[in-house]
């Protein structure tokens, strides 16, 4: 059940402040956590597209994805967990998941409902802390405003709403 109410937490899915593509990680992950995201996006149903550079593809095992050489084309996994709200998950380490929303898609109440279902259901697959931040941050100065505490196993406030 969502804690978070849109009246509340509108400024965190405000494009002009968050950027349209905040950014939404998991440190201290590894191949294993990568394989449960992909098993779940499969056991869930959801539509998913994996592409390799521009090339869609079958999805492949975590083991494969971070086996390929640095120089390899750029892999993406882009998740629709309802439709017409798009999850971007960008596999460029095992140690870190990153991945992206899109604010526009996430509007009101249902928009802060779907996301986050989405991030509890990421935390509780992996049993870690998932964060959100504005898009422009940097993997140094990162500030989260929101995310799923695997120890009070809900989506809880990381910084204060109202704050510009």
């Amino acid at each position: 059940m969502t804690v978070l109410r849109w009246s509340e937490v509108k400024n965190f899915f405000d494009p002009d402040q968050m950027g349209t593509l905040p950014d939404v990680y998991v440190p201290g992950t590894s191949v294993e956590d990568w394989q449960a995201v992909f098993d779940l996006v499969r056991s869930k149903g959801w539509a998913w597209e994996y592409l390799e550079g521009f090339n869609k593809r079958q999805l492949p095992s975590a083991a494969e994805v971070f086996s390929h050489p640095a120089d390899a084309e750029t892999m993406m996994l882009r998740v629709w967990p309802v439709p017409d709200v798009q999850v971007i998950f960008r596999p460029w380490s095992a140690d870190e998941m990153d991945f992206d929303v899109d604010l526009r898609e996430l509007q009101g109440q249902a928009g802060v409902d779907t996301l986050c279902d989405f991030l509890c259901t990421i935390g509780r697959r992996l049993g870690k802390q998932v964060s959100m931040c504005s898009e422009f941050n940097t993997s140094s100065t990162r500030y989260p405003v929101l995310g799923f505490d695997p120890v009070a196993d809900r989506v809880v406030l990381l910084a204060d709403p109202t704050l510009d």
